[in-house]
């Protein structure tokens, strides 16, 4: 719909009111979209011209920068995880290969897409507020898990904290699920073949069952298994992690 106007007699568009809303998801949405493309450091002024919105308009939703960037924390990150993860990794009664691979299938399914991987990128390459405080998450609610159920899977009994070796064997598998995101958004580079989410998953299994084998191997000194009888060697081991 088009207002004609008393000067020129022209043609001008009709702004359309929003409820409040509505106008608040516009904001988030347009920020997030302008964080992702241009960091963090992008300037609010820019933002509201990026969105279509006045500067001022803009303050009145969020009186500040770091509100706004609280916000887009929670609906990016914190909004998206998933408290069945935590159900998933606490049943016993589940094989721990195929709960990793279920965990991470979906886990990169939600959570790394082309907003997340860039404004998680550009947070670490300026004051840290949002990789410090996912990282947080994941400290208190995914790697003490993950640690446990690869002890479990290695027959090693300890409610012991995870060590740093520990952790660190479960960031090359963590990390490089995460690096995926990395090559499509920000190399611009295709993960081999991974055209389908059938093939993500494939690749995800891949790496699951290459850390489970290197944490018996590095971590707690098993001796080798054969690589052609991988399913006996994890049937041996199951009664003693039980």
């Amino acid at each position: 719909m088009r207002r004609a106007t008393a000067s020129t007699g022209e043609a001008s568009p009709v702004r359309r009111r929003l409820s409040v809303e509505a106008r608040e998801k516009q904001i988030l949405h347009g920020a997030i979209e302008f964080f992702s493309e241009h960091g963090l450091d992008g300037q609010m002024r820019v933002l509201a011209q990026d969105i279509g919105i006045t500067h001022s308009l803009l303050y009145h939703y969020f009186p500040t920068k770091q509100a706004l960037l609280e916000r887009v924390y929670y609906e990016l990150f914190e909004g998206r995880w998933k408290p069945e993860w935590e159900k998933l990794l606490d049943d016993r009664k589940l094989d721990v290969e195929e709960k990793l691979v279920r965990f991470y299938c979906d886990y990169a399914g939600t959570i790394l897409d082309r907003h997340f991987v860039r404004i998680f990128i550009f947070s670490g390459l300026s004051d840290h507020f949002i990789t410090d405080r996912f990282f947080a998450l994941l400290r208190e609610r995914l790697f003490p898990r993950l640690v446990r159920e690869t002890r479990r899977h290695c027959g090693k009994v300890s409610r012991a904290r995870p060590n740093a070796r520990e952790l660190e064997l479960l960031m090359g598998l963590h990390g490089g699920i995460f690096y995926t995101g990395v090559r499509r958004y920000i190399y611009g580079q295709a993960v081999h073949g991974a055209e389908t989410s059938a093939q993500d998953q494939v690749y995800i299994a891949d790496r699951v069952r290459s850390y489970l084998w290197s944490a018996g191997q590095v971590l707690y000194g098993q001796p080798a298994v054969d690589a052609a009888a991988p399913a006996a060697g994890r049937a041996k081991r199951s009664p003693k992690g039980a």
